[in-house]
């Protein structure tokens, strides 16, 4: 009787797992059916590829990456917050929706040599299993569909963002500007047997795929002022992040490290000097009259100078002598005269 007793509830057991797991299996699909993952419509569509398009003459480029670190205070928004809250949800849970639905496409991280194509795109099965993140598949073949619950997306150990920009002078338009060509996540997690904190690339994204998801996408980018005004379009846009060099494009792909070497003052001498050259540039691009110049146009201004007070003093005198001759000069015959009475 004990054994058919326990049997009984090994079965029980069995099959309530068997349901639970049911179950969750039709929440995650529900909750995949009314994903509120942007969807692009044809007027961002078309609107995209206008901002895609390349400059039209590029007579001057120098392309560099930085390290966002997600800690400083400046690039917070765009670490929270960690899970969704409602529509909100920061920029690793957006790219990883939108690489898991198949929407943007992801590419292998590639130190200084990445190529955007179709032989470097990423598979979302390798990356699901490499992260160790559980997912349920729903379809088969070429319509298999990966569905992961917000809470298994590891979107609060995404605290580094590697990203590659470029710096050109625009000769069409005779502009210096700058842009975000792709943005990577770095994955960071702590050995919690060795200790170590260990920082992996996952993938690239370029930006100019997920600009029209990501400028639907508000954060707020103030602890005094909560409303929502940024998108995070604007957040990269205008700069509002706070970013170190760790690398500029070279014939050689060596990094500023490797370059100077990994002393903490070296590097930042280094990224400093970076930042110099790109402010002498933009004010070399426009021509100020040089020492020479600008001492003989003092000398115009001090002849010109002299010349009015010249005019001025003579003027003057004129006005004087014209007063004076309109006075009636005296006669002899005005003299007072000696009364003969008293002499």
């Amino acid at each position: 009787m004990k054994a058919i007793y326990y049997i009984s509830l090994l079965l029980l057991f069995a099959i309530s797992q068997e349901s639970f797991s049911q179950q969750r299996t039709r929440q995650r699909a529900s909750d995949a059916a009314t994903d509120n993952t942007p969807t692009l419509t044809e007027r961002a569509r078309i609107k995209n590829q206008q901002e895609s398009k390349s400059p039209g003459q590029v007579a001057w480029l120098r392309e560099m990456y930085r390290y966002i670190d997600l800690e400083k205070e400046a690039n917070a928004p765009l670490l929270y917050p960690t899970e969704p809250i409602g529509d909100r949800k920061n920029l690793f849970s957006l790219l990883f929706r939108l690489v898991l639905d198949d929407k943007i496409n992801a590419y292998n991280y590639m130190d200084g040599k990445e190529v955007f194509n179709e032989t470097q795109k990423i598979s979302i099965e390798d990356l699901l299993k490499k992260q160790q993140i559980l997912y349920t598949t729903q379809g088969a073949g070429a319509n298999v569909q990966y569905i992961v619950d917000d809470m298994d997306i590891p979107s609060g150990e995404v605290l580094l963002y590697m990203i590659k920009e470029a710096w050109y002078f625009d000769q069409a338009t005779a502009s210096f500007k700058s842009r975000i060509l792709a943005i990577c996540p770095i994955l960071t997690r702590m050995d919690y047997y060795t200790g170590v904190v260990n920082k992996e690339a996952l993938f690239w994204v370029t930006y100019d795929e997920i600009r029209p998801y990501i400028s639907r996408e508000m954060i707020m980018t103030s602890n005094h002022n909560n409303i929502l005004q940024y998108t995070i379009d604007d957040y990269f846009t205008k700069q509002m992040y706070d970013g170190e060099i760790v690398k500029t494009v070279n014939l050689m792909n060596q990094s500023l490290a490797q370059q100077v070497g990994s002393d903490p003052e070296a590097l930042k001498l280094a990224q400093d000097s970076i930042e110099g050259q790109l402010k002498a540039f933009d004010k070399k691009l426009w021509v100020y009259p040089d020492s020479t110049a600008l001492a003989e146009e003092s000398a115009k201004k001090e002849d010109k100078k002299a010349t009015k007070e010249t005019k001025t003093v003579a003027r003057e005198s004129k006005s004087k002598e014209k007063v004076q001759k309109s006075k009636p000069a005296k006669s002899e015959s005005s003299a007072p005269t000696r009364s003969v009475r008293r002499r």
